[in-house]
Parts: structure tokens; sequence; C-alpha cells
């Protein structure tokens, strides 16, 4: 048997009031995780730019666990 650990720290963090970190701060994080958990999830990239260069820089720097991002649908 094997154990999934999804980690959503990243994305929903930044939503308690007063966190807010930086792109450096964000890949630091995800590189101590990696050791952790079996994926990561990023952020959300359609939020900012700055989200979408976080989650770009952690899927760059970070190997191991799936890394992730939140999206959302479009109906066309």
């Amino acid at each position: 048997d094997q154990i999934t650990i999804f980690d959503t720290t990243l994305r929903d963090g930044e939503q308690s009031p007063g966190i807010s970190l930086d792109i450096n701060e964000k890949v630091e994080i995800a590189e101590q995780l990696a050791a952790l958990v079996s994926v990561i999830e990023a952020g959300f990239p359609i939020a900012s730019q700055g989200d979408f260069e976080a989650v770009e820089a952690i899927s760059k720097a970070v190997s191991g666990p799936t890394i992730c991002a939140l999206s959302r649908t479009a109906f066309v």
C-alpha cells in the first residue's frame, strides 16, 4: 500500500491574515516540503503575475514530488 500526501501549504497558507510570501520564500518552503510529501500544490497562477511566477519557479527548482497548481475551467 502507498499513502499519497497532497500539501496545500503554499496556496492555502497565504490565505491566513498577515501572511504574504515572496517567490524565494515559497521556493524555500517547497524545497523543505519535497522531503515530506508526494504532491505540492504550488499556488493559483491565474490569481496574479506573482503567483504565476512563483509556481513556475517552484516547478523548476523542486524535484521529487509532483508540483501542481489550482486551476479553473472555462466554458466555451
